[in-house]
């Protein structure tokens, strides 16, 4: 089982986003980070975040997601997300070759890791 902790994060002046994401393959822990596009709001970003994170991924079994995003968590476990479907279904996609996906939401604290990197990558896209 691979496991996935990803962030978003977004700059409310300026619209310039990042993901940051920790990976963790048989109790081995990469970290992930990344510029966004600009994005309209913090949710935008949080499922672009969640597509790059996807992509970086090597195929193995099982991935189990972890997310401080409420709308991101309900949206892929419904498979619909009124005002950021063409996102979900990007996702959806994505998720098709992986034959048990989980995807859990966890308060912000939990997901210092995955935050700290999204920081880090918005910081050095502002230089």
């Amino acid at each position: 089982m691979m496991t996935l902790y990803v962030d978003a994060a977004r700059n409310v002046h300026d619209g310039q986003s990042a993901v940051g994401a920790v990976l963790i393959i048989n109790k081995q822990q990469q970290q992930l980070k990344n510029a966004l596009p600009q994005s309209a709001d913090n949710h935008e970003a949080e499922f672009m975040g969640l597509i790059w994170s996807i992509k970086q991924l090597p195929m193995v079994d099982n991935l189990q997601i972890y997310t401080d995003s409420k709308i991101v968590a309900d949206a892929i476990q419904k498979k619909y997300a009124k005002h950021y479907q063409s996102y979900v279904d990007q996702i959806m996609t994505l998720l098709t070759e992986y034959p048990l996906v989980l995807v859990n939401w966890i308060p912000e604290k939990q997901n210092h890791g995955a935050h700290q990197l999204a920081m880090q990558a918005l910081k050095k896209a502002k230089r």
